[in-house]
């Protein structure tokens, strides 16, 4: 602001100063003219009326009567010099020097050639002269004009008047000098107003803006200083007001939020009690349901199953309570994935059979070596092959397994009704379900990808999704290979190869962690 404010003020007065020591010099220098003008012109009619006077050219006084006349039209005008230049055919005596008053002057450098050809064609001309005609360079106005003389046959006489303009330019140059002083002492005061004004403007923006860093930083006891009554006053208020009225939404809603984790934590650590009574005594039943009727037995598989669905329901909310508590730890060790891959396929195998789904591992042939906590990891892969064999419509899955040097990756690739657009920002939801209704083969919780996203995150890692209608889904691992490390990409596509060419709809979307 105040660099914009000193260019504009310094171009707009610069502008000014300049036509105003422009007209000045004007006005002083055509002033001197029409003074000087009008002294030449009664100096030519009286050099016309005195030369008349005289009857012959041929005058044996004719040199000192023109030194007369001369002294006449000087006579109390300072610094006036004039000369008469006569040609030969006039009075050969004084020959085309001619005389000049006051005597000892050199004049021939202020009558030029252009000045005398204008003479000579009967016109009377001026022009500014800066020379040197004995007394020091200095600037002229030199008027000349030809003086006709009747009695005078044949020739010229010419009268010319040198008047000094030093002092008409010095004026000047002290006016062009009190405005520039004017004009740089007037910007950087415009400067200066600026600079106050612009800090007394911005100062409070900035504070107003530290203060809202502070704030978004989590010190929320952070406020403004209100000083006076003005507009930066108010918005200082309003701020504060706003800060406050956050602060006690923000802790209202952590408190809100400190509750619940509470209450989920509690609620599952005393659910384990009960459950443990409600297990031994299904356990009895089942062991004992073929002794029973059909439909106790029923019953006893059923109570059996659900009971297995709540016990892992309370695991993976305790789990979840943890990581929203803050209390998850990270137990990282070096471990080769390629046998945690193979682990975790073995096992849910016999479900992939039952529903005809293949099981492909694709890894490399050594040992794939990460940091990394292998049950977390494990858990992960379960609950991705898991769902893949849910969806996957009794096509085969491929589980495949790459690395590099700082980072590793596992795809979980299915062929089943994929993911419509905008699913895939919502499979990492708490229990969101794509399909409520589609019959799942490893049961489920509505969990498991949220706790699987909260391990990828654990380890500092990505777990991403991608899916068309008709064409699958993929979802994809990426850890780091050193516990702590930074991911700046992965091994391995999101988007499988055989489905690079078509356009994903919409996509890929990426869920990082």
């Amino acid at each position: 602001m105040v660099t914009i404010t000193l260019l504009c003020s310094s171009a707009l007065v610069g502008g000014f100063g300049y036509l105003i020591a422009d007209s000045s010099t004007e006005r002083l220098l055509a002033g001197a003219q029409e003074d000087a003008e009008r002294r030449f012109d009664n100096g030519v009619k009286t050099a016309i009326q005195q030369l008349s006077a005289i009857p012959s050219a041929e005058s044996p006084d004719m040199n000192g009567q023109v030194i007369r006349l001369l002294s006449s039209l000087t006579s109390g005008q300072d610094g006036l010099v004039a000369t008469m230049r006569f040609s030969r055919e006039t009075v050969p005596s004084l020959s085309s020097q001619g005389l000049a008053w006051p005597q000892g002057l050199t004049l021939a450098p202020v009558i030029t050639d252009g000045l005398e050809q204008e003479i000579l064609a009967n016109r009377k001309a001026h022009e500014y002269i800066e020379a040197d005609i004995g007394d020091g360079k200095h600037t002229y106005l030199v008027y000349g004009s030809p003086v006709p003389v009747p009695k005078w046959r044949g020739g010229s006489v010419e009268l010319y008047y040198i008047l000094p303009v030093d002092t008409e330019l010095n004026v000047a140059r002290d006016v062009q000098s009190t405005i520039s002083f004017v004009g740089v002492a007037l910007i950087l005061l415009l400067g200066m107003v600026t600079a106050l004004v612009t800090r007394a403007t911005v100062s409070p923006v900035r504070v107003a803006a530290r203060t809202a860093q502070r704030l978004s930083a989590g010190l929320l006891d952070q406020r403004m200083v209100v000083k006076g009554e003005d507009e930066m006053a108010l918005l200082a208020d309003a701020f504060n007001q706003m800060a406050a009225n956050l602060q006690r939404q923000i802790v209202r809603l952590e408190e809100m939020s400190r509750l619940q984790r509470r209450f989920t934590s509690d609620v599952s650590h005393e659910l384990r009690t009960p459950l443990t009574t409600v297990r031994m005594a299904a356990d009895l039943l089942y062991s004992e349901r073929d002794s029973f009727d059909p439909a106790s037995a029923r019953s006893a598989e059923l109570l059996q199953a659900e009971l297995d669905r709540f016990e892992e329901l309370l695991t993976d909310l305790l789990e979840i309570s943890r990581f929203d508590a803050g209390f998850a730890m990270l137990d990282a060790e070096p471990t080769d994935l390629v046998t945690v891959v193979q682990r975790v396929t073995e096992r849910l195998a016999p479900v992939a059979e039952r529903v005809g789904v293949e099981l492909e591992l694709v890894a490399p042939d050594p040992p794939v070596i990460a940091e990394i906590d292998p049950r977390r990891v494990e858990r992960i892969l379960r609950n991705l092959v898991g769902n893949a064999v849910d969806h996957g419509e009794g096509r085969p899955v491929v589980v495949t397994l790459g690395l590099d040097k700082r980072a590793v990756a596992i795809t979980v690739r299915d062929h089943g009704v994929g993911l419509k657009p905008g699913e895939e920002k919502l499979v990492f939801n708490r229990f969101w379900r794509a399909d409520p209704s589609r019959a799942r083969q490893t049961g489920g919780t509505g969990l498991g990808l949220s706790i699987s996203l909260e391990d990828a995150r654990l380890h500092g890692g990505w777990l991403e999704a991608w899916g068309a209608p008709g064409h699958g889904a993929q979802f994809r691992l990426t850890l780091p290979v050193r516990a702590g490390g930074r991911l700046s990409g992965s091994p391995l596509p999101l988007v499988p190869e055989d489905h690079a060419t078509a356009r994903p709809k919409p996509g890929p979307t990426v869920v990082t962690a």
